[in-house]
C-alpha cells in the first residue's frame, strides 16, 4: 500500500486486513431466519443470496446496481451491454426482491441518465412509481464533445399505496432573505437561532447539496461508484423508522449499511467482492466510534461542502 498524503483519509485495507474483516461476513446456502442475517454483510453474488433471505422482512430497499457501463469492480469487470440485455439483467435480480418486502415497503433504485431509460419499465412491473429524484454529481471529468455528465437519478417506488414518508425528517434548511415578523415581533415561518436566520422547507426531487466522496473525506473508499452517506441518509430518514430493516443487494463498500447503522436502523448488505465487503465491515466498525454523517448535523442537512 502506498504512503498517503497527510490529509488523505481514504479507507484502504492491506491483504491481511481484507482477510480479517472478510471473516466477519457470511455466505448463505439455504433459507434463513431474519435473525441470522440482520446487521450482517453477505459476501456473495446477489443473484444467489436473495433467494435465501426471509420473505416479508424488509422495510426499505435501496439499490445502487452497476450502471450499464464497463467498470472494473476490484478486478471483476462489468461489461456494457445492449439496452434490451440490460433490462433482462435488471429484471432477473429485481423480481427476486418482491417477496422480501413488507406490504408498506419503499424502494429506491439509483441510475445514471442512460440507465434511467430502463428503470421505470422494469421496476414498474412490480412496484408503484412515486417519483424520480435527480441529484447533481459535481465530481467527474469534463467531456470534449458533449455536455459533462453530472446528473444521476434515484427512482422512488413503493410496494403499495400504504408507505412511510417522514417529511419533517428531511426538510431543507434555507436562509431567509426577507425575514418577516408577526405583530408581536416573532419570526413568521422562519427560525432565528442567534447565528443565522433560516426556514425549513419541503424537500424537492432536485438535490444540489450532495458531495461525492473524495480523498479528504473519512468515508471515502477505493470503490469506483461509491455513494455519499448524506445522499443515502435522506432516503433512509424519509422512508423508514428506527428499528426498520434496510436491504441493499449491491452494497459495495457499505454506504447503505453504515448509514442505516448510524441512523438507528437494521441493515442487510450483499456484496460479491471480498475487498469491498471487508471495507464495509471496517466502516461499520468505525461507525461505532464515530456515528457522524458529513453534511448532516443536529437533524439538519447542510449545504454542499459545509
Amino acid at each position: 500500500m502506498k504512503n498517503k498524503a497527510p490529509r488523505n483519509k481514504t479507507i484502504e485495507l492491506t491483504a491481511k486486513e481484507i482477510g480479517q474483516y472478510a471473516k466477519k461476513t457470511i455466505k448463505l446456502s439455504a433459507l434463513v431466519d431474519l435473525s441470522q442475517v440482520l446487521n450482517k454483510t453477505i459476501c456473495q453474488d446477489a443473484f444467489k443470496a436473495l433467494d435465501f433471505l426471509p420473505a416479508n422482512s424488509v422495510d426499505l430497499l435501496i439499490v445502487d446496481p452497476p450502471y450499464n457501463l464497463t467498470k472494473n469492480f476490484a478486478g471483476t469487470i462489468f461489461k456494457e451491454m445492449g439496452l434490451d440485455d440490460y433490462k433482462v439483467w435488471l429484471d432477473k435480480w429485481l423480481k427476486k426482491t418482491v417477496r422480501l418486502l413488507k406490504g408498506n415497503a419503499s424502494i429506491y433504485i439509483c441510475s445514471d441518465w442512460k440507465t434511467s431509460i430502463a428503470i421505470p419499465e422494469i421496476a414498474g412491473k412490480y412496484f408503484l412509481l412515486q417519483n424520480r429524484i435527480s441529484w447533481e454529481r459535481e465530481k467527474g471529468r469534463g467531456a470534449q464533445n458533449n455536455w459533462k455528465n453530472c446528473l444521476e437519478d434515484i427512482w422512488f417506488f413503493t410496494k403499495s399505496k400504504d408507505y412511510t414518508f417522514n417529511l419533517d425528517a428531511v426538510k431543507v434548511q434555507r436562509p431567509v432573505i426577507a425575514p418577516y415578523r408577526d405583530s408581536s415581533g416573532k419570526p413568521k415561518d422562519w427560525i432565528d437561532d442567534g447565528q443565522s436566520k433560516f426556514r425549513l422547507t419541503h424537500p424537492s426531487n432536485i438535490w444540489t447539496d450532495i458531495s461525492v466522496p473524495f480523498w479528504s473525506m473519512p468515508e471515502n473508499t477505493p470503490h469506483p461508484t461509491q455513494k455519499p452517506e448524506k445522499l443515502i441518509a435522506k432516503l433512509i430518514l424519509a422512508s423508514s423508522n428506527k428499528g426498520d430493516v434496510v436491504l441493499d443487494p449491491f452494497v459495495g463498500s457499505g454506504t447503505t449499511s453504515v448509514t442505516a447503522k448510524k441512523l438507528g436502523r437494521n441493515y442487510i448488505g450483499i456484496e460479491r467482492e471480498k475487498e469491498y465487503a471487508a471495507i464495509c465491515e471496517k466502516r461499520l466498525e468505525m461507525a461505532e466510534i464515530n456515528p457522524e454523517i458529513q453534511g448532516f448535523e443536529n437533524g439538519i442537512f447542510k449545504s454542499r461542502n459545509s
